[in-house]
Order: C-alpha cells, then sequence, then structure tokens
C-alpha cells in the first residue's frame, strides 16, 4: 500500500515519477497494486467537477458530537478496487471473505470473515468457501455467492480497477482481462454452488491466495447496487455499500468525510457512533486541532514535522501509541539508463549513503536498516542479510572501476505534491551522491507525470516506499520482481530473469519453508549481488491518542488506515 511522501530522482531530461502502493500506499498503499495511474487521473477529474460545483456527497446533516475524529487526506476515490492508496473506507465499510487477526503476542493469523469457513483441495489449486447465513449489505441486500463472482469479474474487467492482481492467478482470469471471456464461471475459474458455497480455482498452484483475499482490494461488493451506480460508485457515498461496521455517509470535498455505525452490521455494531474524518493538509494546523480537542487521534506519519514536539512532552508521553509499518523505503535504480545498467554504478551508489544518518535526521531514528526486499515484521525477514556497508571510499572506487572515475550528472526530481521531509530526503541523498562525483540537480515537476514517466519503464532513479498489503514475501518479491512487466512498471527493468523465473516459480512451492528458504536466497540475489535497487529503512509508526479513546491499536502492517469496528470515544 503506498500511503507515503514520494521522493523521485531522475536522470537528465527524463520527467518525474510516483509513490508506489501499498501498499498507499499509501502508502499503499498503498498499496498495493499496480496501474493506479488512470484510474486516480480519471477519479480526481471527477471530484473536482463536482467539488468546483461546490457540492457534498451524502447526508451532510448528520449530527458528529459524539464521533471519533482524526485527520486524512482527501481521497481520489474510495472504490475498494480502484484505490491503492486510501483504505479507510474499503477498510470499514466493506468486509473480505478473510481478515487478518493480530494475536496478544504480536503474531497475526488469517481467520474467517464473510466466508465462515473454507477447504482447499489436495492439489492447492481449488477453494472451496461457504459464506455466513444472514449477511446483509447496509441497504438491506442479502450477500450471495453472485456478489463474489461479480467482485472478481469486476475486478478483471472494470477499467478503472487497479487491484486486478488480487484475481489474475485465477483459472481464466487473462479471458476477461483480454475481453475473451465475460465471466471467471465460463471458464471454469469460478463454480457457483448455491446461494452461500462457491468454490474459486487457480491456474497454478498460489500459497499466497488465501493471505491475498484479505486485502481492502479483496472487498466484497453488492452487484446490483454497484453495477447500477456506474462510476458513481466509491464517489456518491449513497451507492457505496459494503457489509462493514460502517456506512459512508456524507463526502465534503477538501474539508470531511462522514461515517456512521452501521447499527445492524452481521459482525456486530461498532464501537463508536461514527467516524468524523477531517481533511487537513496543514501539519501544524491538526497538531493545534488534536491540543483544542477538535481531533482524537493524531497521525505523526502525516504530521512528521510535529512529533519531536509530542515526543518531548511529558503531558502526551503516555498517550503515544506505535507499531512497525511493516514496508520498505528504497531507491529504485533504472537498469535500462546508463550508467545504471553497470552493477558497479549500482552498487557504488548503495554503498555511498549514510542510511542510518537519513534516518536519524528524517525521523529521528525511529525505525531500522532495510538491507533487501524483506522488511522487519514480513513473514520470511531474513535477520541475516549481511549489511549494506556505508563505504564512500569503495564507492568511488567501484565507479572508477566501471569507467566513471569523475561520476556521472544526475537529475533528481520531486513531485509537487510531495512533503517537506520528501524534499529533505532528496537534499540529503544530493547531498551524499556528490561525495562521489554524482553530480545532482533538483527540479520539481507534476506527480501525473511523474506517475507515467514511472509507469512506462523510462523513470532513471527515484524513491519511494511499500507497505505490505498481506503477510506474505509475494506481496513484495512479485510486485516489483515477478517479471518484466512488474520490473517496467516499477521503472527498474530488472534484467535477471532467471532470478525472476525463480520469483513467480516460488508461488507454487507448498512448503512454507522451503518457500522462505527460496525467497531468502532470491533476495541476496536481486538487492545485494545484482543491487536492483537501494533499501534504506522501515520505520515505527506513531500516533497520539486522546485518553478518551480506548480499543485503539495500530493496524498489524503500520498503516495509517486502521480498522476503527472496536474503538470507541467518550465525550
Amino acid at each position: 500500500m503506498k500511503k507515503h511522501a514520494v521522493i523521485v530522482l531522475v536522470c537528465s531530461a527524463l520527467a518525474g515519477a510516483a509513490l508506489a502502493g501499498c501498499g498507499s500506499s499509501a502508502g499503499g498503499s498503498g498499496t498495493a497494486a499496480s496501474g493506479s495511474t488512470s484510474a486516480s487521473s480519471e477519479a480526481a477529474a471527477s471530484t473536482a467537477a463536482t467539488e468546483a460545483a461546490g457540492q457534498t456527497l451524502g447526508n451532510a446533516n448528520i449530527d458528529t458530537t459524539t464521533f471519533l475524529k482524526f485527520a486524512d487526506d482527501n481521497p481520489d476515490i474510495v472504490d475498494p478496487q480502484c484505490t491503492s492508496d486510501y483504505y479507510i473506507i474499503p477498510m470499514n465499510c466493506f468486509d473480505r471473505l478473510l481478515e487478518v487477526k493480530v494475536n496478544s503476542d504480536g503474531t497475526s493469523e488469517i481467520v474467517p470473515s464473510l466466508a465462515k469457513s473454507y477447504e482447499v483441495s489436495d492439489d492447492g489449486l481449488t477453494y472451496t468457501f461457504h459464506l455466513n447465513k444472514g449477511v446483509k449489505y447496509s441497504n438491506g441486500a442479502d450477500l450471495t455467492s453472485s456478489d463474489v463472482l461479480y467482485t472478481f469479474n469486476r475486478l478483471l474487467t472494470y477499467p478503472k480497477a487497479v487491484n486486478n492482481d488480487i484475481a489474475e492467478g485465477i483459472l481464466g482470469a487473462d479471458k476477461l482481462e483480454n475481453a475473451e471471456a465475460d465471466s471467471l464461471e465460463d471458464v471454469g475459474g469460478f463454480k457457483t454452488i448455491d446461494d452461500l458455497d462457491f468454490s474459486i480455482t487457480l491456474s497454478q498452484p498460489n500459497a499466497s491466495f488465501l493471505a491475498q483475499l484479505t486485502v481492502p482490494g479483496a472487498s466484497i461488493l453488492d452487484e446490483d447496487t454497484t453495477e447500477a451506480a456506474g462510476d458513481q460508485f466509491g464517489i456518491d457515498p449513497s451507492v457505496t455499500i459494503g457489509t462493514g461496521p460502517f456506512v459512508f455517509s456524507s463526502w465534503t470535498f477538501n474539508s470531511e468525510l462522514i461515517l456512521t455505525a452501521n447499527k445492524d452490521c452481521w459482525s456486530g455494531a461498532p464501537a463508536c457512533d461514527g467516524l468524523d474524518i477531517k481533511v487537513v493538509p496543514d501539519e501544524e494546523t491538526q497538531r493545534m486541532m488534536f491540543e483544542n480537542g477538535e481531533l482524537d487521534i493524531l497521525d505523526l506519519d502525516n504530521t512528521p514535522s510535529q512529533a519531536d514536539y509530542f515526543l518531548g512532552s511529558d503531558k502526551y508521553k503516555d498517550q503515544i501509541i506505535e507499531g512497525p509499518r511493516v514496508g520498505i523505503y528504497y531507491i529504485a535504480l533504472n537498469e535500462d539508463i546508463e550508467p545504471m545498467g553497470n552493477v558497479e554504478v549500482r552498487k557504488a551508489m548503495q554503498e555511498s549513503l549514510d542510511r542510518q544518518s537519513i534516518l536519524d535526521a528524517l525521523y529521528g531514528g525511529r525505525g531500522q536498516l532495510e538491507n533487501g526486499i524483506l522488511p522487519h515484521g514480513l513473514v520470511g525477514f531474513n535477520e541475516n542479510l549481511p549489511e549494506i556497508k556505508y563505504d564512500v571510499d569503495d564507492a568511488k572506487k567501484l565507479l572508477a572501476d566501471a569507467g566513471y572515475p569523475d561520476g556521472f550528472d544526475l537529475e533528481l526530481d520531486i513531485s509537487s505534491d510531495d512533503t517537506q521531509t520528501s524534499q529533505d530526503l532528496m537534499e540529503i541523498v544530493s547531498s551524499m551522491w556528490g561525495e562521489i562525483g554524482i553530480n545532482c540537480t533538483i527540479k520539481t515537476m507534476d506527480d501525473a507525470t511523474l506517475q507515467d514517466t514511472k509507469h512506462s519503464g523510462e523513470l532513471s532513479c527515484y524513491s519511494s516506499s511499500w507497505s505490505a498489503d498481506f503477510n506474505d514475501p509475494d506481496n513484495f518479491m512479485y510486485t516489483f520482481f515477478g517479471n518484466e512487466k512488474n520490473a517496467k512498471f516499477r521503472s527498474l527493468n530488472y534484467k535477471n530473469t532467471d532470478a525472476m523465473d525463480r520469483v513467480t516459480a516460488a508461488r507454487a512451492i507448498t512448503d512454507p519453508d522451503k518457500r522462505i528458504a527460496e525467497y531468502q536466497d532470491l533476495e541476496k540475489t536481486i538487492i545485494q549481488d545484482d543491487a536492483a535497487w537501494v533499501p534504506l529503512f522501515s520505520k515505527e509508526h506513531l500516533f497520539v491518542v486522546n485518553p478518551q479513546v480506548s480499543g485503539f491499536t495500530v493496524s498489524w502492517n503500520g498503516w495509517s488506515n486502521n480498522y476503527y469496528h472496536n474503538v470507541s470515544v467518550k465525550r
């Protein structure tokens, strides 16, 4: 998921890049899905038109006195299938077949949700699910197997969908994406048994499939309402319907989003009356609103300039709640852009960054260095991976050996939407690379250009982050290095096809220990031997919480987006 600031560094005359996802992203969010550029642009145009007309969508006459209040960004769209950045609505107004549960010891596990149980065939290809009886959407419609089929068909065919990778492993998915079939049921990927029972068949075994079903993009949609809503689904609250504990009730652009309690929710009424999500871009304004009691929760990832104020205050020290951000900040290196096609140049770029100093300067050291692809907290994290050393002299020697004793020129581009922290990171990276002769020029570009250039595979060098959408190495390994298409989409253009073939093949390894061992060996090859990117660090995620709030915990992966079903506030 991609919900993070993005710092983009681009070689001369090349245009921009964007944030990865998740996840939002934001994130990835997001996250974290690929292909979000066109969807975000179209959604933004739609919301901008409505905003220009001065409209509020949904019911604006709601008393939010007893609602839980916090601040966040203005979303582009809240359709679960069309955002990889803004997950508050998908996580709280919708449900998935399965969910992630965090245990008291900090571990997580996949648990039933809309599907009360499931079975997997011996060959690992067919998953048979059994829905809970009596589940209703907030509009009173019954949840049925037909809705699940519709959800996966739409993931593969809706032009604005960016989370289609969730369904691409289903048998026949390629035929839907190529308009050679209308439904997964026609090509053997889905079988409706009855209203509550169905099966999904994969084209090949995928050990991460169940984990993928827990992500926000896999939220189950009401077929009739969603189809009738058309492009307004995810924009107009009145037609954005789910089964979750909250109902999307109002959206005032650049002001607030209102979610009201779904007191008849199949999984139980939420602990609070609703959520009042304020759109407040200015960090200092957020701090003042929190101190004035206008916000109940303050996300310090969204207000990094205010973190030291709260962390250094005796008044607030007992109100800090933290959790690890299961994600990684990294710098991508495009092997199609010279001289980064040379592995010695890429290794020099790795060794010339004092990553600990960057973490200390930007985030007060609140995090840990990463040396590969899989971050701390993720299943498969390798604590024995050798640390990438900081060695300016050796980096200079590597450049000289590669034929660049005097270095080379590099243009560093940043999105016009980026935060001050993002700009500071760019300044630090520019200075450190300058020490080995890489002459950097910083340029600000509009985000749309950055996105388009990155996704076309033409971006030279950029920095971003990726947070776990689901707790499996596949969410990181395959997303970036699963095939040439994925590597191009991230403007990596990684050339080791043998390694990419092994990443794809690892999805079908059913023995967990063997699968993790293969991923860890590949991680060393891709990042340490081939230097395909510069891993930076992962961070701790801190929130300041009003003492009147109870039940708030940081999500298992450290997202800014959280589940609020069990969170309450006293007024």
